[in-house]
């Protein structure tokens, strides 16, 4: 009789809980952008479309730095990975002082790439570092159970820019202030967080795929030394496919939702971003809800599911009815929620030697959320709630790899 798989081991747990921290920093600082987004719209004077410049800058470093962290994540390993991350996270944010003193739209771009950079790096590294501390068997639900706190980082962050960001903000100040002192105490919380990390002692990994095959000789999807190349993997291109539209849809649902509460509901900017907190609140229901659940059903199963979900939250947002599309808004973040973690866990299935490097291909696919943001804005110069409709086709693609495409083959 094959035993249920553990959650993972007790020499893990120290490690583990540290790399679930980091889920957490980087959910905090991605949803900080999306607030900065309203916040330089008001102190920049920039268009909708002009403010998602933001995201491109943040993703689209995911597109230049995923495949440079997974030869250096293969090389070096976890530990060393997971410090160049930070470094490069700490450096971007405190680059956002002189961004500040220049009152320069471009240069804090720049300080968002280096940030988006260190963001990229620690993502490639901590999904197969989470992966790996334990039994393969337990990887969904490890990683959806990191990724939840990487969704109540995404609470905390509206919080604080809401507060410090848009409370207190006037329509058309040029006061940057409050983004200096803010990003500085986060740098340092980033840099006391490596400090910890580089005395933090990881115990020794081995193959999560061996240890599966040790305690079930016949399990499916397992392969151990896999004789084809990476790209000849169908599931796992599906994954990078499905991969690029989920952040696509998540970053221009986030990018646009105090500008939805703003325009379509006439709240004010503090009022929008604090709906913006249980707005990303509805994420971390999600992903625990989503976690519990797949202890009874299928992870792609679930992710069609949630997937199917969206689409139909979608079109009642589009709607404009108000508050019943305005609680559409809030469940699209609900069903988003475990599709980031599953998509990763499934596209790394049966991989082998090639999941550290298909682990930074799957990052890769984060750029989706550098270009989507655009192009809502485009539409919701003229309307917000009918840009909303554009997700619809990311969130199509994202199903038929849950229904169909996640199968591995031999």
């Amino acid at each position: 009789m094959i035993q249920k798989a553990p959650f993972t081991e007790k020499k893990f747990t120290v490690t583990y809980i540290f790399v679930t921290s980091l889920f957490l920093m980087w959910g905090i600082l991605h949803s900080m952008s999306d607030v900065l987004n309203k916040h330089f719209q008001n102190v920049l004077n920039l268009s909708k479309s002009k403010s998602g410049l933001i995201q491109l800058s943040v993703f689209g470093a995911y597109f230049i730095m995923s495949i440079p962290a997974g030869y250096f994540l293969k090389k070096f390993g976890y530990k060393s990975g997971v410090l160049l991350g930070l470094f490069l996270f700490a450096s971007g944010i405190f680059l956002f002082v002189p961004a500040a003193n220049a009152q320069s739209f471009n240069f804090f771009r720049i300080a968002l790439f280096i940030m988006g950079c260190g963001m990229a790096t620690l993502e490639t590294v901590a999904h197969p570092f989470a992966a790996a501390l334990g039994d393969q068997r337990a990887s969904d639900r490890r990683i959806n159970f990191s990724q939840s706190f990487n969704a109540v980082g995404t609470i905390i962050g509206p919080a604080i820019g809401t507060y410090f960001l848009l409370r207190t903000a006037a329509e058309h100040s040029t006061d940057l202030s409050s983004v200096k002192s803010l990003y500085i105490c986060i740098g340092c919380v980033i840099i006391l967080i490596a400090v910890i990390f580089l005395f933090l002692k990881v115990p020794v990994l081995t193959d999560p795929h061996v240890a599966v095959k040790e305690v079930d000789p016949d399990a499916v999807n397992i392969d151990i030394a896999p004789t084809k190349k990476l790209y000849q993997h169908r599931h796992f291109i599906w994954a990078v496919a499905a991969q690029f539209f989920n952040v696509a849809a998540q970053a221009g649902t986030w990018a646009y939702f105090i500008n939805y509460g703003h325009d379509i509901m006439k709240f004010s900017n503090e009022t929008a971003g604090n709906y913006m907190i249980v707005f990303m609140a509805m994420m971390a229901a999600g992903r625990f809800t989503g976690t519990y659940l797949m202890q009874f059903i299928a992870p792609n199963k679930l992710l069609a599911a949630f997937a199917a979900g969206s689409i139909l939250m979608c079109v009642l947002v589009a709607q404009s009815f108000g508050w019943p599309s305005y609680l559409a808004l809030f469940m699209i973040n609900f069903f988003f929620s475990i599709m980031f973690p599953t998509i990763f866990s499934l596209g790394l299935k049966n991989l082998g030697g090639h999941t550290q490097q298909a682990s930074s291909f799957i990052s890769m696919g984060v750029v989706g959320g550098a270009f989507f943001p655009l192009l809502m804005g485009v539409v919701a110069n003229h309307d917000v709630a009918k840009a909303y409709y554009l997700p619809i086709i990311c969130y199509i693609v994202i199903f038929m790899f849950g229904y169909k495409f996640y199968k591995v083959k031999h």
